[in-house]
C-alpha cells in the first residue's frame, strides 16, 4: 500500500528538512517518513527524487528554492509531470491554485513576522486552499493555535525547532507535524 503525507506522519510527525546536499544521506537514514527537499537544481532534482522514493520516503519539493525551475505554472507543471514528487511546498499563492488542478499535494509556507501576516496569510490559505500549511517560525504556539481554528487547514511547524521541548510545543498547540534541518531532532 502507498503511503500519503497524512500515513507518514501518523508514524513520525517529525520531517527532515534538507536545506543542503550534504543532509541528504542523513535524512534517508533517519526514521523520518517524510523530506522536505529545499535544496537542488533542474540538473539535479530528478535523481534525488528517485533517491528518496527508493528509500520508501515521502518526498515534498519546495519548488520555489529549486534552481533552473521557474516559479510559474510551467515550471510547476515540469516538475510535477517530469520529476513526480509526492508533493510540493510553495509561498506562492498562484503555484497552490495551479497545483489543485494538477492534482498534486501541495503544502503552502507561510512566514509569520506580526499581526499583519498573520491576517493576510489566513487569507491566502482560505482563497489559494492548501493541502497543508506550514508556519515559520514553529515555536509561536498561540499563533499555530490562532491558525488551526481559523483555516481548519492541517499545519505544520518549522524553523527554530531545535529541542524535544519545541517539537511538543508544537505538536501539543494543534501542529501535525514539525520539520526541521536539524539533524538532533530527527531522531526524537
Amino acid at each position: 500500500m502507498r503511503k500519503n503525507f497524512f500515513d507518514r506522519i501518523a508514524i513520525n510527525p517529525i520531517i527532515a528538512a534538507v536545506n543542503h546536499s550534504d543532509k541528504l544521506d542523513k535524512a534517508l537514514h533517519s526514521p523520518c517518513e517524510n523530506i522536505f527537499l529545499l535544496t537542488g537544481n533542474i540538473v539535479t532534482i530528478e535523481e534525488v527524487v528517485k533517491k528518496i522514493k527508493l528509500k520508501d520516503k515521502g518526498i515534498y519539493v519546495h519548488v520555489d528554492l529549486i534552481e533552473g525551475i521557474s516559479k510559474d505554472i510551467w515550471g510547476l507543471k515540469y516538475l510535477v509531470n517530469k520529476i513526480k514528487p509526492d508533493g510540493i511546498i510553495t509561498t506562492k499563492n498562484n503555484l497552490v491554485k495551479f497545483s489543485r488542478e494538477l492534482n498534486i499535494f501541495t503544502i503552502q509556507r507561510l512566514f509569520m513576522l506580526d499581526s499583519l501576516s498573520l491576517d493576510s496569510g489566513i487569507r491566502s490559505i482560505r482563497e489559494s486552499k492548501p493541502n497543508a500549511v506550514e508556519i515559520l517560525p514553529g515555536i509561536m504556539p498561540k499563533v499555530v493555535r490562532e491558525i488551526s481554528r481559523r483555516s481548519n487547514i492541517p499545519i505544520i511547524t518549522g524553523g527554530l525547532i531545535r529541542e524535544k521541548e519545541d517539537v511538543i510545543n508544537s505538536i501539543g498547540s494543534g501542529a501535525v507535524a514539525v520539520s526541521t534541518s536539524n539533524e538532533e531532532v530527527w531522531y526524537m
